[in-house]
C-alpha cells in the first residue's frame, strides 16, 4: 500500500458548477451541511460515497461493484502485495512451495477469528472453492480456481468436488496441489473465490446469507452491522480481528448512488467524507486544494464484440469497427480522466520485474486508420455500409458511458456509414445480459483484480468464466498456457506481448477505447487511506481522523 498522491487538470468550472446546481435541486437541498461530517468525526466514523449496489457479497458468487466495495474493508485474504511488491500476510502468516511450484502450503493464523468469535479455519477457504466450482453459483471467478488440480474438471461436471486439489490437514493448514507450476499463484490469492467463507452459515450460494448481518461474519477490520438494498451498508469494527490495534475507525457507511453528480453532491453536501470515479470537471473546481486526490485507475474501458452475431464473427468487421474510431476525439468529448488507448491489457499496470508500464515496453498492436477499416468492411461485402444490419451498443447508464456511446455511434456512422443502436441499461441489468451472451456490442470495463497481466489474458481464454462472446482460439490458448509457467520474466513478458497482438491487434476479439485515472475527494482531516497496488482502488481500513 501506498499514500496516493495529488494532481489535477483542467476542465471548465461551469459545467460541474451546473452539475451541483441541478443536483441540488433534485434533492431538494442547496446548502452545505458541515455538521454531518463533523458528527461523524465525533463518532469516529466516516461516510464513503460509492457506485451503484449490484453483485453479491459473498465470494463465492456473482461478483460485482458491492463486493469489492466490501470486500477491501471486511474480509483478509490468505496475502496480497504492497506497491513495493513486498507480502503483507493476513489471513496466511506464512508459507512454503515445493521445488517446481506445484504444492503451496499456508499456515493460517491460529489468533484469527471471524467477527461473531469462532475461528477461521482451512475449512472456510475451501468452502469458498467448493461452492464456487458449481456453475450454479454464477461466479465469474471461477476460473481462477483452474490452476488447482481437478478444479476445471469439477467445474466441468467430469469430477466430484472432493477431488479438488486442496488439502485441510488441520483447521490451521490449507495446502494447494496445482496442475503444473503456475508463476502467479500468490497474485491470485486475493481474488473472491480464495477468499474464506463461514462454512457455518455460508452453505449455499444465492441464500441471501450474505447481506444478513446475522450470517454474514467478517474475518476482516469491520463486519457488516447493517446492509439496506440500493441504499447503505454500514461496517463496523470488528473487536475481535487479529490486528484490530491498528484500526482506527469505528465505524464506515458505504452509501449507494446512481450518478457521479449525485456522488459530488453527497460530498459537498457533507454527507459523505470520500467520494471516487467524479467526473473529470471536479479537477478545475478543487484544484489546488487538500480534498482533490487523483490516481491512477488499472483499468480498460472497451467494447466486447459478440462473435455469435451476424456480422461480428468475421474479423474483417470487428477490425473495421476499431480502426474506424479516433480515440483521441473520444476521450477530448468525455473528459480530461481519459486516455486514449489501443490496448486490453491496462495502460496504468507495471511490469513487476522493471518497474516500467507494461503495453511501453511492446509495439502498439494496431494503428487507427479509416481508409483501412472503409477497405476492410467493403470486402466483407458491405461497401459505403451498404447492407450491414443495424447493431445494438449495450451500455450502463453511466454519464462516461452514455457519453462514449454517443461519439462511437457518431464516429461509426461519419467513418463507415453503418448505424448502430444504442441501449442504456441499468448497471445490473447490463451485467446480467453481458454474462447471459445477450448482445450485439457492450461496453465492458476491466479494472484489474491481481498485478499481473494475466488477469485481462485469462478473460479471452476459451475456457474462461468471463469469456461471454464465443471466443475459441487454440493459438491464443497456447501463448497465455506457455506464459503461466515460464519463469524468466522477459520471456514471459514477450508471451504476453504477443497473445495480446493475436487478441487485440489481429483478431480484435475486444475494441479498446481509453484507460482512466479517478477523480477523488476526501476530506483533508482523514489519513491512513491507501491505494490498492493491484488494482488502483482506494482502502479505507486503516483510515483515521486527525485533530
Amino acid at each position: 500500500m501506498y499514500k496516493i498522491g495529488k494532481n489535477a487538470g483542467k476542465k471548465w468550472m461551469a459545467a460541474v458548477m451546473a452539475a451541483l446546481v441541478t443536483v441540488a435541486a433534485a434533492a431538494g437541498c442547496g446548502k452545505t451541511d458541515k455538521a454531518g461530517a463533523e458528527e461523524r468525526k465525533e463518532r469516529n466514523s466516516i461516510t464513503v460515497a460509492a457506485s451503484s449496489d449490484t453483485g453479491s457479497m459473498d465470494p463465492a458468487g456473482s461478483i460485482a461493484l458491492t463486493y469489492l466495495t466490501y470486500s477491501v474493508s471486511a474480509l483478509d485474504e490468505l496475502l496480497t502485495f504492497d506497491a513495493d511488491g513486498e507480502i503483507d500476510y493476513r489471513a496466511a502468516e506464512s508459507y512454503e512451495v515445493n521445488e517446481d511450484s506445484t504444492v503451496w502450503t499456508f499456515h493460517l493464523r491460529e489468533e484469527a477469528v471471524w467477527s461473531d468469535g469462532t475461528p477461521v479455519t482451512s475449512a472456510d477457504f475451501l468452502n469458498t472453492m467448493t461452492r464456487a466450482l458449481d456453475p450454479k453459483s454464477g461466479s465469474g471467478y471461477a476460473n481462477y480456481l483452474f490452476p488447482i488440480r481437478n478444479a476445471e474438471a469439477i467445474y466441468n461436471g467430469e469430477m466430484e468436488s472432493g477431488e479438488l486439489g486442496v488439502e485441510t490437514p488441520d483447521d490451521y493448514t490449507l495446502i494447494f496441489y496445482l496442475e503444473k507450476p503456475c508463476v502467479y499463484f500468490l497474485d491470485l490469492l486475493r481474488l473472491p473465490v480464495y477468499t474464506p467463507s463461514c462454512s457455518t452459515y455460508a452453505k449455499e450460494t444465492g441464500s441471501g446469507w450474505d447481506t444478513d448481518p446475522k450470517t454474514s461474519v467478517s474475518n476482516g477490520p469491520f463486519y457488516l452491522a447493517e446492509y439496506v438494498p440500493e441504499q447503505y451498508m454500514t461496517l463496523k469494527k470488528n473487536e475481535s480481528y487479529w490486528n484490530a490495534d491498528a484500526v482506527s475507525l469505528d465505524e464506515i457507511t458505504y452509501r449507494f448512488f446512481d450518478s457521479q453528480e449525485a456522488m459530488l453532491y453527497a460530498y459537498e453536501s457533507g454527507e459523505a467524507d470520500a467520494a471516487t470515479g467524479l467526473p473529470s470537471t471536479v479537477m478545475s473546481l478543487y484544484e489546488g486544494k487538500e480534498d482533490l486526490e487523483i490516481t491512477e485507475t488499472i483499468a480498460t474501458r472497451y467494447i466486447y464484440p459478440n462473435l455469435n452475431v451476424e456480422p461480428l464473427q468475421d474479423v474483417r468487421v470487428r477490425k473495421a469497427i476499431s480502426l474506424a474510431l479516433n480515440r483521441e476525439d473520444l476521450c477530448q468529448a468525455v473528459g480530461g480522466d481519459t486516455e486514449p488507448t489501443v490496448n486490453f491489457i491496462a495502460a496504468y499496470m507495471k511490469d513487476k520485474t522493471t518497474g516500467n508500464y507494461f503495453i511501453q515496453e511492446a509495439e502498439s498492436p494496431f494503428q487507427e486508420n479509416v481508409k483501412e477499416a472503409q477497405k476492410l468492411l467493403a470486402e466483407a461485402g458491405y461497401p459505403n455500409g451498404e447492407g450491414f444490419p443495424v447493431l445494438t451498443y449495450n451500455y450502463p447508464t453511466l454519464e462516461m458511458d452514455s457519453d462514449t456511446a454517443q461519439v462511437l455511434q457518431e464516429q461509426l456512422k461519419k467513418n463507415l456509414n453503418i448505424e448502430i443502436k444504442l441501449n442504456a441499461q441499468e448497471l445490473q441489468v447490463n451485467y446480467s445480459e453481458r454474462r447471459a451472451g445477450n448482445f450485439d456490442l457492450c461496453r465492458m470495463n476491466w479494472t484489474a483484480d491481481f498485478a499481473d497481466p494475466y488477469t485481462y489474458l485469462s478473460m479471452l481464454l476459451s475456457n474462461s468464466t468471463y469469456n461471454c462472446s464465443g471466443i475459441q482460439d487454440a493459438q491464443y490458448d497456447a501463448l497465455v498456457a506457455a506464459s503461466d509457467t515460464e519463469t524468466d520474466p522477459s520471456k514471459r513478458a514477450e508471451l504476453m506481448h504477443q497473445a495480446e497482438r493475436l487478441a487485440v491487434g489481429e483478431q480484435f476479439y475486444v475494441i479498446p477505447l481509453y484507460s482512466m485515472k479517478s477523480c477523488n475527494l476526501i476530506r483533508p482531516e482523514l489519513e491512513g487511506i491507501t491505494q490498492i497496488a493491484a488494482t488502483g482502488a482506494l482502502e479505507y481500513r486503516y483510515a483515521k481522523w486527525t485533530d
